[in-house]
């Protein structure tokens, strides 16, 4: 038998950072499925090795490429010149004073943070995001009526939609899961003014059922 080769950083890295990069012809899809606008201002969650972010770059849209990883950011500079690029966790990254769009492959063990950060305050200037996350938390968070509390919560300003399965075979390395391209827009008109986000959040959180509040992914939390 074989001895077990040890890690090397780049192991680590991926295990630490969830990395688990997209195939360059599956990233064309998702940018496709995005419709971008030329001149839109796009951030781009984990850029990783820069599937999407080259086929950004192909679409006459600005883009800021938030990667947590020091290594594939400084790749992506020497191969991205024209695009700005932060090494930075998307939960420190400082978001846009402009109307912006998302687009990203998440971290599936940071899914619902990321989310978090994106929809809790809708007072954001973000217009939409087109996010790759775990098929399962896909289902759930483009489930009509909303099947649970965060998803209630973010409902008066968020309408999100079940946009594309994309089979685990797709990344690189191959995770154990399917992924799902979720797709989230802001409501216009939405159902109920920004100020009202912390005390509908209250409300919701005071009423939803105990058996169903403890299937949630992380509960509710004032935005």
């Amino acid at each position: 038998m074989s001895a077990r080769q040890p890690r090397t950083r780049r192991d680590w890295r991926r295990r630490q950072l969830g990395q688990n990069f997209l195939e360059p012809a599956t990233a064309e899809q998702i940018v496709d499925q995005a419709r971008l606008v030329p001149g839109e201002l796009v951030v781009e969650i984990g850029a990783g090795a820069g599937a999407i972010t080259a086929t950004l770059t192909r679409r006459a849209v600005r883009v800021i490429a938030v990667e947590p990883d020091p290594v594939w950011a400084s790749h992506l500079r020497e191969r991205l010149p024209g695009i700005r690029v932060v090494a930075r966790d998307f939960l420190a990254f400082v978001l846009p004073r402009e109307p912006f769009r998302v687009l990203g492959s998440l971290p599936f063990g940071r899914t619902t943070d990321i989310l978090r950060r994106l929809l809790d305050n809708p007072s954001t200037l973000l217009r939409r995001a087109d996010v790759i996350v775990q098929w399962e938390v896909a289902v759930k968070r483009a489930a009509v009526p909303p099947a649970t509390l965060l998803s209630t919560c973010w409902a008066p300003w968020w309408e999100m939609n079940l946009a594309l399965r994309i089979p685990a075979a797709r990344f690189r390395p191959v995770p154990k899961v399917d992924a799902g391209l979720l797709s989230i827009t802001r409501r216009d008109p939405p159902l109920l003014p920004s100020t009202m986000a912390r005390s509908y959040a209250a409300f919701v959180q005071r009423e939803w059922p105990f058996d169903r509040r403890r299937s949630d992914d992380g509960g509710v939390r004032s935005p």
